[in-house]
């Protein structure tokens, strides 16, 4: 593996561009690939907006994609995938067809309609225009957490939603990466408290090491969601290298999709969007199909995990106009940020 930055791109092969636009409050966060893939990915949410997700499952003749697409927006926001298309189309990039060249981009979006951001565009919405930006500046190695991409403008029940990232490499070897972006109609944090539901997973102090509170507060497991429960969703990839056929990678996404669950509550509720997409990038074989898928399975649940709380722990103060709860940072000052 490179140089472990714990994200996605510790990963061979993955690109990771982000771009948002700070008056409108809401942006894209584009995922390329280098090489070939494998991709599946399965869909819980009660509200879903997706973008050509129907060729990811495993009847379907396409293997693989070239990118995946994770945006504000809501419906419109679909529109980014096509600006993804246009720079990786530029590149030579895509499903060979004859001489034609069709790249193959998939898309989940978030509803993030109503954070105070300035959603009057007029004729054309901005998001082509994104995710073409988001997909020039994809490049490999680290990239920044929280208030960016697809992670600008979104919200949790009680802090500032975010981009999230993690990586990890399982005992018998594989590499397995989860990106995700937070916008959950629920919390990740524990009632009142800045302790993350997702704490039994964290990799030394990714989040604040905060781990949980014993007891658990009075009202901690309390239904706690946005007023009038508005569309909200959890999206997400995870990424493992190996070799996996179109089956295995959907049964990866369904394992991965139980990270949702480890950090949020609730998930996959009447409008929420949630969906994973789940992605090989073919490079070490499967020694024991079912042992090794297995322990990837679950190392993806984890990673996920993980990385939804690090998307609300990065996020940045909220800026001028914000609709939406304060961040996780300001909520619960931190002794090591330089302000405090």
């Amino acid at each position: 593996m490179p140089p472990r930055h714990n994200v996605i791109t510790d990963l061979a092969g993955i690109r990771v561009g982000n771009a948002h636009d700070a008056d409108l409050m809401s942006g894209v966060t584009a995922i390329l690939f280098d090489g070939p893939t494998i991709a599946s990915g399965v869909t819980r949410g009660g509200a879903p907006g997706g973008r050509d997700t129907g060729f990811l499952e495993p009847e379907m003749t396409a293997p693989g994609l070239h990118a995946v697409v994770l945006s504000g927006g809501s419906a419109f926001g679909l529109d980014a995938a096509g600006g993804v298309q246009s720079v990786l189309r530029e590149r030579g990039i895509g499903f060979a067809i004859g001489a034609a060249r069709v790249p193959l981009v998939v898309q989940a979006i978030t509803f993030d309609l109503l954070n105070g951001g300035a959603k009057f565009w007029g004729r054309m919405p901005p998001y082509w225009e994104l995710g073409w930006q988001a997909a020039a500046a994809a490049r490999p190695g680290a990239f920044e957490l929280g208030s960016v991409g697809g992670g600008y403008g979104v919200t949790t029940a009680t802090c500032r939603g975010g981009l999230g990232s993690a990586s990890t490499t399982t005992p018998r070897g594989f590499a397995v990466g989860a990106i995700a972006v937070v916008n959950a109609v629920g919390t990740v944090t524990v009632g009142d408290g800045p302790q993350f539901w997702a704490a039994p997973y964290e990799v030394g102090t990714e989040f604040g090491g905060l781990g949980l509170p014993s007891p658990l507060p009075a009202g901690a497991l309390a239904l706690r969601i946005k007023g009038g429960a508005p569309p909200s969703t959890t999206i997400a990839l995870v990424v493992t290298d190996a070799i996996l056929t179109k089956a295995q990678a959907k049964r990866l996404a369904i394992m991965a999709d139980d990270g949702l669950a480890k950090a949020v509550r609730p998930t996959h509720a009447p409008m929420d969007g949630d969906t994973v997409f789940a992605v090989s990038t073919l490079r070490a074989p499967l020694v024991n199909e079912t042992l090794d898928l297995t322990e990837i399975g679950m190392a993806a649940g984890d990673c996920l995990a993980r990385a939804i709380a690090r998307g609300v722990y990065e996020a940045a103060d909220t800026p001028p106009g914000w609709a939406g709860p304060p961040a996780h940072r300001a909520r619960f000052p931190r002794t090591t940020d330089p302000a405090t």
